[in-house]
């Protein structure tokens, strides 16, 4: 029926969204690792590296509503699916390049580069919603 359908766009997308934003962010973050912490230190890295993810998210978000275009609470769904997808990954990556275990993966989280990262994930959540939102307010 129509909302299987429904779902099936919204895991289509949710998917997508993830998979180029996360390739992307993979490469940009081989290169803040080796090039911009030993120059800058963590934080000052993850300065320079967010807001050039975070165009390159807004911009791929961008591009797949206007090739499936979700409402607003659909939207919401597919960043919800991206971020858990990113979530994950990130915490697979860092079990099995770092050797951490999920616990030290997590407490990564109290420091306050690992904060910056995290709020960048959840702009890169809230972007399809925001999108979506924006697109059905008429101009003016």
């Amino acid at each position: 029926p129509r909302s299987f359908i429904a779902m099936k766009l919204i895991l289509l997308t949710g998917t997508v969204y993830f998979a180029a934003v996360f390739a992307a962010g993979f490469m940009l973050g081989v290169l803040r690792t080796l090039v911009l912490v030993p120059l800058l230190g963590e934080l000052g890295a993850v300065m320079v590296e967010l807001p050039l993810i975070l165009t390159l998210a807004w911009l791929v978000c961008t591009r797949i509503l206007r090739r499936w275009p979700l409402l607003p609470p659909a939207a919401a769904a597919m960043g919800a699916i991206a971020f858990l997808l990113l979530m994950g990954a990130e915490a697979g990556l860092s079990t099995l390049l770092a050797g951490r275990t999920l616990a030290e993966h997590l407490a990564l989280y109290s420091q306050l580069p690992h904060q910056v990262g995290l709020a960048g994930q959840l702009a890169f959540a809230l972007f399809p919603w925001i999108q979506a939102r924006r697109s059905q307010t008429p101009p003016g």
